[in-house]
């Protein structure tokens, strides 16, 4: 994989947290924060650890959380994503 889409990050965040009917992530969200998503710490912890366990990677907490929107998550991604994934 040599980039992270935001596709697979809505997989990602279903897969460890699901999906609140009401929100929902088909939209246009990248702007959108996880909190205002209906993501609290506890969840966005679970998006990060399996993100890093399946692509190998070490996130920085403090820029996984809540308050990030899923553009920032997918740029982190990419940035610290080996080339030859």
């Amino acid at each position: 994989m040599a980039t992270f889409t935001h596709a697979e990050l809505v997989d990602y965040v279903r897969r460890a947290a699901g999906e609140d009917d009401e929100v929902g992530l088909d939209g246009d969200i990248a702007e959108v924060t996880f909190a205002d998503l209906g993501y609290d710490s506890v969840a966005m912890v679970e998006v990060t650890l399996l993100v890093e366990r399946e692509l190998g990677i070490s996130l920085p907490e403090e820029k996984t959380g809540k308050d990030a929107t899923p553009k920032e998550f997918v740029d982190l991604v990419n940035e610290l994503l080996p080339a030859s994934k």
